[in-house]
């Protein structure tokens, strides 16, 4: 049995991202969560699905009930806090004088700005 495959991504849940690509492209939302192993993420009020529920204990009346659905990691694109654009994310290596302690921080590569979430 293989073992599973995690994808490495420098998004972070409650980073804010932009769509790029697929039906919801252009649309900006907040990172819910982040399935690293299937790759997918879901931002909010993005790539809205509809699902049918029969009526149960939770939610007697039943009916249709709204909610994100997963789109690929590949699609979305971290918004620049400076510029309010989306950007690529750059990594930078920040050693601390006190410490002597060195910290891995994410950088916008558009900017140049440390991003700090």
């Amino acid at each position: 049995m293989e073992k599973a495959k995690f994808i490495q991504t420098r998004l972070k849940k409650n980073d804010t991202v932009k769509v790029i690509s697929g039906n919801s492209k252009g649309s900006v939302g907040k990172i819910l969560f982040i399935d690293r192993k299937k790759g997918r993420v879901i931002v909010e009020s993005v790539n809205i699905m509809h699902k049918h529920t029969k009526p149960s204990q939770k939610s007697p009346q039943g009916g249709i009930v709204k909610r994100e659905a997963p789109i690929n990691i590949t699609n979305v694109m971290l918004m620049c806090p400076k510029t309010n654009q989306p950007t690529r994310i750059g990594m930078q290596v920040i050693k601390d004088e006190k410490s002597g302690k060195s910290t891995r921080m994410r950088l916008s590569k558009k900017s140049g700005e440390i991003i700090i979430s």
